[in-house]
């Protein structure tokens, strides 16, 4: 299974990689490894880009029904089989299907793990022999390891090894994954609802809402702390990534205001009769 994923994701990304290092050497580009690694992951985001927005189209239009989901759930709490069947119906009306939004995620995950792994072998590799062997041409082959410094930051190190070398100021590494990821998971929460306050208390709705509350804080300080625990080339990957994450998803936002808005889900009341009870 190991050999698979090096042949189909980690053999491939590594000849990019090199590939961009022989060009920004011939470009004379200082610190090409590190400038490689950031280019890289712009071209790894760029590959992935329609299946991300595949994954923020279906996410956009998941959050312009949720409050009509939050209505049905009201209007039926103590009916389930009602309950799903007319949150089924309203994704059917509205051309949403629940499972969309996870098949893009889940062809990039391989990808970007790929990507991750690659990075962590590379950046602490001094073996140039092992490093020829994976390459396709004779002509990306590298004679010498590469520099692993960039601007001076040994990109094999972590930040919590650095602090004794260059100081408290590497630290604004994993200050700058935390804080990247933060912007990107604010910018992927659902509008806040419409709904009383008292429709929500105790409810679903309200455990949801805490839920995610937490995770917009809890991921970002173990992004940050991962950061400061792996090797510095990993953190420049994270938050160029993240970067250009964040760009993604407001290109996508401003693609989302001009959808028209989802009518209301409006429960009809029964007509009346017009005739009168007899006493």
């Amino acid at each position: 299974m190991g050999d698979i994923f090096t042949i189909l994701l980690v053999q491939p990304i590594i000849n990019v990689l090199v590939g961009v290092y022989q060009l920004l050497l011939i470009l004379h580009i200082p610190s090409p490894l590190g400038f490689a690694i950031i280019i890289l992951t712009i071209i790894i985001r760029l590959a992935l880009f329609p299946l991300m927005a595949a994954q923020l189209r279906s996410a956009g239009k998941m959050q312009r029904v949720s409050p009509h989901l939050s209505r049905l759930r009201e209007q039926h709490k103590g009916n389930p089989q009602r309950l799903q069947s007319e949150t089924m119906l309203l994704y059917k009306e509205h051309g949403i299907n629940p499972a969309a939004g996870c098949i893009p995620l889940i062809i990039q995950l391989p990808v970007i793990w790929g990507l991750y792994s690659v990075l962590q072998d590379v950046v602490k590799q001094t073996s140039v022999q092992e490093i020829n062997k994976l390459l396709y041409t004779d002509a990306l082959k590298l004679h010498t390891i590469w520099d692993s410094h960039f601007f001076g930051i040994p990109l094999g190190k972590t930040p919590g090894e650095l602090i004794g070398v260059v100081g408290v100021g590497i630290l604004i590494l994993p200050i700058l994954t935390g804080v990247s990821q933060f912007i990107q998971s604010k910018m992927m929460l659902p509008p806040p609802s419409s709904e009383p306050a008292a429709k929500k208390k105790g409810g679903t709705s309200d455990f949801a809402t805490a839920f995610q509350t937490q995770s917009l804080y809890i991921f970002p300080l173990m992004i940050a702390f991962f950061s400061y625990s792996f090797p510095a080339g990993l953190s420049f990957y994270w938050i160029t990534f993240t970067f250009f994450g964040i760009i993604q998803q407001y290109l996508m936002q401003q693609e989302n205001k001009t959808v028209v808005a989802i009518p209301a889900v409006v429960e009809k009341a029964p007509k009346p009769t017009g005739k009168k009870r007899k006493k």
